[in-house]
């Protein structure tokens, strides 16, 4: 019997990897986890979802003292920003879960090998000055920023998302390059802290691959607070001198150029999968055109005892996707049955109000065959209105034969926290009506979600 350090090495400790790790060890399998930053939690936790949610509420509750919200409400403030202590409160945020990550290995006895790895053959990898044989490999090395010819970012005129979080002061103008679920966010927290922001996206609407009416929607409450939107137009270029960044645009279907002047850029028109420097030919394994990892059902490549998870396979780049597939992994290595019903996998935009979806659009669903569509405006949702959250609506799509609910989508000031009732309704198979006649507690947002499903059937009680 081959001679292995480990049962189980995972590369990558982000959302899918620490917990890929974990899960094996929880198993009883010998378990380390390859990480070359300083700290484990991958993008998500240190520059990713987890920073960005601490500015975004932090500058939500800045703008409501601010725009004369808490005023209207009988609460008498004055806002004043002091952005050095809200990077602060971020980076303590980030500080105590990456610390509690570190805990959660040394509790479950993971061992941390700190560096870059990259295969040497297939059951081995170099991390570091270190080489160590494990049983199974499993990649979770996740997904970098993607970058756009004629625009070379600096991080500090020109940022990626992560410069975007370190801002050191309000940018006068910010222009977000890309429509997508990071500008969006991010530029709506710098437009909340005193920043005019434009918003360029090649596509002629915003947040692609979403509901086509709810992608409507968002714009006209982007429009509404501020936000300039400049569809269906492409940044050729984009350069920094002097503090000060110039960007030449043009309709994206081709015509005249012309510049645009910007205090910073924020490029942020996807991500990539992180496969270069881990020497996957080594181990016999190659990427695909898209630079992902294909796998089956398992998780498992093409090369038997290494397995793939999370940003680095084909799918959404979601933190919660490679969370499951960690999960999930680990189960399958240890000869459990791990499974991810990729079909009913949420995405949450953080906006305020939250857009937030889960299973299919109503274009994809009507491809595939009859449907029934039920909506609720949130105005008409009592304690959405008693909280002056007046904007967006919850869509309900479901089989015309079965009832059974295909997809829902929703935007909502608490749409990320409605949508997990949407995923685990589908994930038992539900219809319209299971939802319809489940018992709501009032006064809450998620009655929306209710009327929605009554309306399915044309039975809505409050419209």
């Amino acid at each position: 019997m081959a001679d292995y350090d480990f049962d189980v090495l995972v590369i990558g400790a982000g959302p899918g990897g620490y917990v890929a790790a974990i899960r094996a060890a929880q198993l009883g399998l010998r378990t380390a986890c390859a990480e070359s930053r300083e700290t484990l939690g991958g993008t998500c936790l240190n520059v990713g979802c987890i920073p960005s949610k601490a500015l975004l509420h932090a500058s939500e509750l800045f703008e409501e003292a601010a725009n004369g919200k808490l005023a209207s409400l009988g609460i008498e403030a004055t806002a004043t920003l002091n952005l050095d202590q809200m990077h602060a409160s971020r980076k303590d945020a980030v500080k105590g879960l990456t610390g509690g990550i570190e805990y959660l290995f040394k509790k479950n006895k993971v061992e941390w090998l700190k560096g870059a790895a990259a295969f040497t053959g297939k059951d081995s990898v170099k991390v570091g000055e270190r080489e160590v044989r494990a049983k199974n490999i499993v990649i979770a090395t996740g997904s970098s920023v993607t970058p756009l010819p004629g625009v070379a970012i600096d991080e500090t005129v020109i940022v990626s998302s992560t410069g975007a979080l370190e801002l050191a002061k309000v940018p006068g103008h910010l222009v977000v390059i890309g429509g997508g679920v990071i500008g969006l966010e991010l530029g709506s927290v710098w437009k909340r802290l005193g920043a005019k922001v434009t918003v360029v996206e090649y596509l002629d609407q915003l947040l692609p691959g979403m509901d086509a009416e709810v992608r409507k929607e968002a714009a006209k409450i982007f429009k509404k607070q501020g936000l300039e939107l400049r569809l269906s137009t492409k940044v050729t270029k984009a350069e920094a001198s002097g503090g000060k960044a110039t960007l030449t645009v043009e309709p994206a279907a081709g015509g005249t150029p012309e510049t645009i002047e910007a205090d910073a850029v924020l490029v942020a028109i996807g991500r990539r999968p992180n496969t270069d420097g881990l020497a996957l030919g080594k181990a016999g394994l190659t990427a695909n055109a898209k630079g992902q990892i294909e796998v089956g059902h398992e998780f498992e490549t093409n090369v038997p005892g290494i397995w793939a998870i999370g940003d680095v396979t084909p799918g959404p780049m979601l933190a919660h996707k490679a969370e499951d597939e960690g999960i999930a992994v680990a189960e399958n290595i240890a000869g459990l049955t791990g499974i991810v019903n990729h079909d009913v996998i949420p995405s949450v935009v953080y906006t305020t109000p939250e857009i937030a979806g889960v299973g299919l659009s109503e274009e994809l669903a009507k491809e595939r065959g009859a449907i029934k569509v039920g909506k609720f405006p949130m105005m008409a949702n009592s304690r959405a209105k008693t909280n002056h959250e007046p904007e967006g609506f919850v869509k309900v799509i479901a089989d015309a034969e079965t009832d059974r609910v295909l997809g829902v989508w929703m935007i909502a000031s608490v749409a990320g926290t409605m949508i997990a009732q949407a995923a685990q309704a589908m994930e038992f198979g539900a219809t319209s009506e299971d939802i319809a006649y489940t018992c709501h507690a009032h006064p809450t947002h998620a009655e929306a979600f209710k009327e929605a499903a009554m309306a399915v059937t044309g039975k809505p009680i409050h419209v």
